[in-house]
């Protein structure tokens, strides 16, 4: 009875909460982080003091015999609510609502663990067992009711989990589907382990020794559905952070053509201090961003409503809706815009421009960037227009410089 089948995953779930730790030190308010560290944290220490070495060191610490059975008991009925304030957390819903639920979840089982505790200083277990003590002590004064009630908690606690989570992923998609279905599955295990448990117990009761499903079997169910429900909670949370990372990094890929398009006129595109390529991938979206603001603000002169004008009847009749048809006209105006630039390199547009004070109509209203990007890449009409946009643009300086 070396423990190492509950000490591994003790560890997993220490593991798993130092992962989640800087995030809680972050964002302590958050209900969520706080239940999802909650529960890794009971999940770590039910293995850790259920392990026959740990019981065996806490009763000769503690020097009271079998003291280490409530105290597992209690952690199990812990570890229960926890599961159950997870789920109103996860599911959210009204405030007021939310925290009434969870108040009663808490008052519950907090009754279960003070319960526990008087029924188990009310009995007499002078006997040690180290992986027996239910089905030993199965048919001891106020140590049956013990054992009765906090497998009734965990029952309680086990069915609801499979009904809340088992309806809820029937109206979600996605990750927090996956994940729901993961804490099924896990919860049909540690129902399992319940009616191993009550089967050898219900037999002591009846003079049949059934021990081994309660020692033996019992055990392996339940580490193999704690750790299943672990990772179904934790699922969907890393990812939707998977998710998240792959739409800023899909964002920042998409911008490259824009980016690229209006580098040479960026007024930064020199800058001597850039952000480093492990930074934040926010960080990056957000830099590019700025890079291609930079450089339209610097093409705002040569920006021609004229050649945006044509652009977008030529994306709508070429079957574009007017959203995509915008984009496109924007990318147009933009290429046009370069190439007039390039054309200018003494800046007499700029400062006739700033003379006049007049900023160009077309610069009104947002833009999409991420759509203009791609439409400088895959547009027919962008990529008709390239080759006249040097030539209409070389036009248009020589009529405003003449």
């Amino acid at each position: 009875m070396d423990g190492s089948s509950y000490y591994i995953p003790a560890v997993a779930m220490g593991v798993a909460l130092s992962v989640k730790a800087p995030s809680l030190i972050r964002s302590w308010r958050d209900p969520l982080l706080r239940s999802v560290c909650a529960l890794l944290t009971l999940v770590g220490l039910v293995f850790f003091f259920a392990a026959p070495p740990s019981i065996e060191e806490v009763n000769d610490v503690i020097g009271v015999t079998n003291v280490s059975a409530p105290l597992v008991y209690c952690l199990l009925s812990a570890f229960s609510s926890s599961c159950l304030v997870l789920v109103v957390n996860w599911r959210g819903g009204p405030p007021a609502l939310t925290r009434r639920i969870k108040r009663r979840i808490i008052a519950g089982y907090t009754l279960v663990i003070a319960t526990i505790a008087i029924l188990f200083v009310l009995g007499d277990t002078p006997v040690e067992r180290l992986v027996d003590f239910d089905t030993y002590y199965a048919n001891t004064p106020y140590i049956r009711e013990l054992i009765v009630l906090y497998l009734t908690g965990l029952t309680v606690a086990g069915g609801a989990m499979n009904f809340m989570c088992g309806r809820w992923a029937l109206q979600v998609r996605g990750w927090l589907r996956a994940g729901l279905l993961i804490i099924v599955i896990g919860y049909l295990f540690n129902l399992a382990y319940l009616m191993t448990k009550f089967t050898a117990v219900i037999a002591r009761w009846n003079g049949v020794n059934l021990d081994y499903l309660s020692s033996d079997a019992a055990p392996v169910l339940a580490s193999i559905g704690v750790q299943i429900s672990a990772v179904g909670f934790c699922l969907p949370l890393a990812g939707q952070r998977v998710g998240d990372s792959w739409n800023t990094w899909s964002t920042y890929r998409r911008l490259g053509p824009l980016w690229r398009e209006l580098r040479p006129v960026s007024m930064h595109a020199d800058r001597a201090v850039r952000i480093s390529w492990w930074s934040p991938a926010e960080l990056q979206v957000t830099q590019r961003e700025s890079d291609i603001h930079d450089g339209m603000l610097n093409l705002y002169p040569y920006f021609d409503s004229a050649v945006r004008s044509g652009a977008y009847d030529a994306a709508v009749a070429a079957g574009s809706d007017p959203v995509q048809a915008q984009a496109e006209a924007d990318a147009v105006m933009v290429t046009a815009a370069v190439r007039a630039r390039a054309a200018d390199p003494e800046g007499r547009v700029i400062s006739s421009a700033e003379a006049n004070a007049a900023p160009p109509s077309s610069t009104e209203g947002p833009r999409d960037l991420v759509r203009m990007s791609i439409a400088l890449r895959q547009s027919s009409v962008v990529a008709a227009a390239r080759g006249r946009a040097g030539t209409r643009s070389e036009s248009d300086f020589h009529e405003q410089t003449r």
